[in-house]
């Protein structure tokens, strides 16, 4: 029986400050084996996300399956409101964890991120740089990377085709390129060429962006999850998830995927180094710091447009032999088009 009147009832939800949301999807099962330094990874995480991170930014980590020391140390975190949000949850997988963090807010900005991964100081500004100087920003990552050059891309070279705007540029920090293929156990993930130039795209305030994104962290328009086709995923990791609900999810709302010229995140992989504390031990705090909101201008995608652009670049302008050619007209020698 229900004595008296809910005083909550038909009160709109005071507003928030904030305006930019962290999503970080957990996944650590047990501290055995291929997860024995995770949950030291995971302090160096969301300790470096707490110190470089601007007042008005919200934290959400989902314990997707988490042991329970895992569970106690986030509560912790949850109490002494260092964090502002956990959901604990069952083995759901990563996409559909990261699709719980989403649902219920409304922010303008959404950074998604393993949780393996350490925060640099002015990662979010130089974030908010790219999406100030380029409108048709809809993913910035802080870990450029020369081989997304073509992963979803095709909007950025088909709204530029006749601009000079696309150049190869020299890559301004190879070593934590190169840090990036040690952290996923290759090393040889890059050729010379790679660790040398990358593609890049210039605004009109002759301000440089890498051209590509990965997504083991990358910050989106908060409104390209507002139309998902898909809200589930069959895949506990990998399989076609993040290209599904991350990747082409930008590329089909017609927006492009850039990252940042200079490193600001470091991929950690899932064993604890020496070099990890001593990067960690010079972050400087920014939480006060007072960072304005960037420009977020509304792109309204266009059905026709998404299926040229993606079969212009697919069937004429990625195959090899043109491609080749692009690459040359855009900077790159015979012989360093033929490598990339």
């Amino acid at each position: 029986m229900r004595i008296g009147f809910n005083p909550n009832k038909d009160k709109k939800r005071k507003t928030n400050d904030f305006f930019h949301q962290v999503i970080i999807p957990v996944y650590i099962p047990n501290q055995e084996s291929y997860f024995k330094d995770s949950i030291y990874l995971l302090k160096y995480c969301l300790n470096s996300l707490i110190l470089t991170s601007h007042s008005k930014t919200y934290f959400t980590v989902v314990a997707n399956g988490c042991c329970i020391e895992v569970k106690n140390y986030l509560n912790e975190l949850l109490n002494e409101n260092k964090i502002h949000e956990i959901v604990h949850t069952t083995a759901i997988g990563k996409l559909n964890a990261v699709l719980k963090g989403i649902v219920g807010h409304d922010f303008p900005l959404i950074t998604i991120s393993d949780a393996d991964v350490l925060f640099l100081n002015h990662w979010q500004s130089e974030t908010y740089i790219v999406f100030n100087e380029f409108p048709k920003a809809g993913a910035v990552s802080t870990t450029p990377n020369s081989k997304m050059v073509k992963h979803y891309t095709s909007s950025i070279f088909v709204d530029t085709l006749f601009s000079k705007q696309v150049q190869f540029s020299a890559v301004e920090n190879p070593i934590a390129m190169q840090s990036f293929a040690e952290s996923i156990g290759n090393p040889t993930f890059f050729k010379k060429v790679h660790l040398e130039k990358y593609a890049t795209v210039t605004s009109q305030n002759n301000r440089k962006a890498v051209i590509g994104a990965g997504h083991f962290v990358a910050t989106y328009r908060g409104e390209i999850f507002n139309s998902l086709k898909n809200k589930y995923s069959n895949y506990s990791l990998g399989g076609d998830s993040e290209i599904v609900f991350l990747d082409k999810t930008v590329q089909e709302n017609s927006l492009w995927r850039l990252s940042t010229i200079n490193n600001f995140t470091y991929h950690l992989g899932n064993t604890k180094e020496d070099w990890m504390q001593v990067v960690f031990d010079a972050i400087q705090n920014e939480t006060h710091v007072e960072v304005k909101a960037p420009r977020i201008f509304s792109i309204k995608s266009n059905k026709f447009l998404y299926w040229f652009k993606v079969n212009f670049s697919g069937k004429i302008l990625f195959k090899k032999p043109i491609w080749r050619l692009f690459l040359q007209y855009k900077g790159l020698s015979k012989s360093e088009a033929k490598d990339y």
